[in-house]
């Protein structure tokens, strides 16, 4: 892996996307990532590797560093020492988050961000990827292609029949699916998702899974859940975070049954 800095980013290009290299099979390289809080490390010589079109979830006690993990891969936090690189050659800590965001790197909070006196169709068209001037935005006029996608997306988010209704009245599980459809309308490479099921009703958090395991292999999912049961029926593979490292990596009855995990986090 090439770890030179990325040298002129320029925030309004496609670059990063078109130049991601992923031929190793790695999407994302994280390696010895330290963060101090006034002398608490939230992370402490951390190193984790996501697959290409994996879908991975990561778990760990309050305070093990789950936010700050997703904080630096979008930008928001700088670490104090390590690597965190997207691909092969993108060097993630040169540069920002809008720039970050745009090569395809987004992030879905617990709390759904939609604009609730909007139809859900006219949630996916804010999203689209587009010149976001006052202007352009007064004359834009959706293309066909760009219509077809936002069919696309409302089918697989589950959402068709509700294109016309304001987004305020969906349920909070059809929100969260809204909020990752406004995310997969710029066509991410790698996906973020924290807690996506809290308040959900047992229903939806069936349509979540399912509609999270749709989504691997075309990009990336890194999926931070309390849940086990939850975590248990989307994850191949699972991080276990303690103290800001990992403690342990494998299938859901592997980390589960490892002692180390049983003592500081299940409780058993």
């Amino acid at each position: 892996m090439n770890s030179a800095p990325i040298e002129g980013v320029d925030s309004s290009s496609h670059l990063y996307v078109e130049g991601l290299d992923t031929r190793h099979g790695t999407v994302l390289y994280l390696e010895d990532v330290s963060v101090s809080f006034d002398g608490f490390k939230a992370l402490n010589k951390l190193s984790l590797y996501i697959a290409a079109g994996e879908l991975r979830c990561l778990i760990g006690p309050n305070g093990a560093g789950k936010t700050t993990l997703m904080d630096v891969i979008t930008g928001k936090t700088r670490p104090d020492t390590g690597s965190v690189f997207f691909g092969q050659t993108i060097n993630l800590l040169a540069m920002d988050e809008p720039a970050i965001a745009q090569a395809g790197i987004c992030r879905k909070f617990q709390k759904p961000s939609v604009f609730d006196a909007l139809t859900v169709f006219e949630n996916l068209e804010l999203a689209l990827t587009t010149n976001k001037s006052p202007w352009a935005t007064l004359m834009f006029k959706l293309s066909p292609s760009q219509r077809d996608r936002i069919d696309e997306v409302l089918t697989t988010i589950g959402l068709s029949a509700q294109a016309k209704q304001r987004a305020g009245i969906l349920s909070h599980g059809q929100k969260q699916w809204l909020e990752i459809g406004m995310l997969l309308m710029q066509d991410p490479k790698v996906m973020l998702v924290d807690e996506p099921i809290a308040g959900m009703t047992h229903q939806e958090i069936e349509r979540t899974a399912e509609l999270l395991l749709s989504l691997q292999g075309e990009r990336s999912l890194v999926v931070v859940e309390h849940d086990m049961e939850f975590v248990r029926s989307i994850a191949r593979k699972v991080t276990v975070l303690h103290e800001g490292s990992v403690l342990t990596e494998g299938t859901m009855d592997e980390v589960q049954n490892d002692p180390r995990v049983i003592q500081v986090y299940l409780g058993g």
